[in-house]
């Protein structure tokens, strides 16, 4: 048998994995001299040296080829395994997409599109954007995007934006089928900066009271809720309902801009500690707000997460708001993003976030145990505290106490003042379909362009009161499912018919006045949908609670019965 002989390298091939290392070595020797003292670099530079060593012998004695880089990445993630759960790395190709998720925007054509059959229809073109004026209209259909198609089981939201969006001032080549045609169209559209909004909703619930719904915390959202709180003033606002469910966070510092709208003095808002004191701060508040006197409100769910957490726990433990929902989320860890030399980028845990009465945000987590920690959501529905205020544990070992002397608790989130349980009277596999394949938001689409003409006509006051969705175009919907390939279920069309009746009619408005008054807000959507809205109905049977809490009195709560 003949022997095998390693395969000799190139001279590049051996100097690959000791540049990478090399780069290595020097960052985290850098990382270990800014976080610790000698001990700790002297640790590090044992732990890159036998990184090092491991990765030039499998470079140039492994069997077989392999990629430095994806080993590199590899390993780098499985080592923050054994960290927190939200200490992470993103690659460059990820790094991008992550940030625009904060920004205030991005560079594409400025459409809002839907995936029907497998098929990229037009929602909305935004009004004086990139494809509203070369005339694309709202149930275009995509055809292609620089000569790539957009029909088929292939297509995904990833494609169509790689498709779409693209550096300011570039073009693309679209072909489009209009809505009663045959023809193919095309379109050359010249991508500009499209503005992305982070305050979804800001209307008059009544006559005094205002609801705001905030989608998650990014550049804008600070001057986006001035904005939506100054007009709210002026149309006689004496009390607010702030939105948070469902907000997963992001910037910190807007978080703590919008608290000091609504709380007076120098109150605390939150604080930060960590590893020594470098990464410890304290945030008061520090300026004369819009709306520092009158009733508060602020909604939260499980998904309501970070600064969203921030605004709830500030306004809460000085006493300024009532909470109303279910527990938040739980994350309460800093991430500081890091930027490595290759535009990759390192978001790692640097400090924890406590509210001002000293409750973490954070639920509890094990190193290393991710498993464990991201079956806290399926945990909450085993024991029933989705459901029951009744099942909820408080740890007695945890409990602190309000401004005003109010029991409230930590452990892991912000615990609401009143508890609402989460609705599954109208869920069904038939209507999680719908909303799989997108077909409630097409058919709403289609009556939508269809009745365009006499809905127009109406103004929305009159729509509320008139419009009804009827058993014909109940019947057409699922007329529309069948085409999508959904199975229809007596039974689960009985259980969810009411919800989805809604849904159709909030669309439907949607579509009309959006395009209408050519406003980034869905005000018209959120409206419709307040009366099958029980958290909202909740909230304004509690303001007498709320307004006591503005006046400065003690109230009974969830965690405080005014009797401890």
């Amino acid at each position: 048998m003949k022997e095998n002989k390693p395969v000799n390298n190139s001279p590049m091939s051996v100097r690959i994995p000791i540049i990478i290392a090399f780069t290595l070595v020097i960052g985290m020797l850098v990382g270990a001299n800014f976080f610790g003292g000698q001990s700790r670099m002297n640790n590090v530079a044992k732990g890159i040296a036998k990184y090092r060593e491991v990765l030039s012998l499998v470079e140039t004695n492994y069997v077989d080829s392999v990629s430095t880089d994806s080993l590199v990445e590899f390993s780098i993630k499985k080592m923050l395994e054994k960290l927190d759960p939200h200490t992470s790395y993103f690659s460059t190709e990820d790094v991008a997409a992550a940030r625009s998720q904060l920004e205030s925007g991005f560079d594409g054509i400025g459409i809002e599109f839907n995936v029907f059959n497998d098929t990229v229809y037009v929602v909305n073109a935004m009004v004086g954007g990139p494809s509203d004026a070369v005339g694309i209209k709202s149930g275009d259909r995509l055809i292609k995007a620089d000569g790539v198609s957009l029909i088929g089981q292939k297509v995904n939201s990833s494609l169509i934006f790689s498709k779409l969006r693209g550096p300011r001032g570039s073009e693309v080549n679209l072909e489009i089928v209009r809505n009663g045609e045959s023809k193919v169209r095309t379109f050359t559209v010249t991508r500009d900066r499209i503005p992305s909004y982070s305050i979804n909703a800001g209307f008059m619930l009544d006559s005094q009271t205002g609801y705001i719904k905030v989608d998650r915390f990014t550049e804008s959202t600070y001057d986006e809720f001035k904005k939506a709180l100054t007009s709210l003033k002026s149309q006689g606002l004496k009390r607010l309902v702030l939105d948070l469910r469902g907000n997963p966070g992001g910037y910190k510092d807007r978080a703590e801009k919008m608290v000091d709208e609504l709380l007076s003095d120098d109150r605390l808002i939150v604080y930060t500690d960590g590893k020594g004191t470098k990464f410890d701060s304290q945030t008061f508040t520090r300026q004369e707000g819009i709306f520092e006197k009158g009733a508060v409100i602020v909604l939260v769910d499980e998904n309501s997460a970070s600064a969203s957490e921030i605004v709830a726990g500030a306004l809460q433990d000085n006493d300024r708001a009532l909470i109303v929902g279910r527990r938040s989320f739980g994350k309460g860890l800093v991430q500081m993003p890091i930027t490595l030399h290759d535009g990759s980028e390192l978001r790692l845990t640097i400090s924890r976030y406590y509210t001002p009465s000293g409750r973490s945000i954070q639920k509890p987590y094990a190193l290393g145990k991710e498993e464990d920690y991201e079956k806290d959501y399926e945990q909450r529905i085993k024991s029933g505290e989705f459901f029951s205020s009744d099942s909820i544990k408080f740890n007695e070992k945890l409990k602190y106490k309000t401004v005003a002397g109010r029991t409230v608790y930590g452990g892991g989130g912000i615990t609401p003042d009143v508890f609402v349980a989460r609705d599954t009277t109208y869920y069904s596999k038939y209507l999680t379909e719908l909303f799989s394949k997108n077909v409630i938001r097409e058919y709403a689409l289609n009556y939508a362009n269809n009745n365009l003409k006499t809905l127009d006509k109406l103004s929305f006051k009159d729509f509320s009161k008139q419009f009804v969705v009827t058993d014909v175009m109940m019947a057409d919907l699922q007329k529309l499912a069948t085409q999508a390939k959904i199975k229809y279920s007596a039974k689960d069309y009985e259980r969810s018919a009411n919800y989805i009746r809604g849904q159709v009619k909030a669309l439907v408005a949607r579509n009309i006045w959006q395009r209408k008054t050519n406003r980034t807000l869905n005000n018209e959507y959120y409206q419709v949908l307040m009366s099958f809205d029980e958290t909202v109905q909740k909230a304004l049977q509690n303001f007498e609670k709320a307004e006591k809490l503005a006046r400065g009195e003690m109230v009974e709560t969830l965690t405080h019965s005014g009797k401890q």
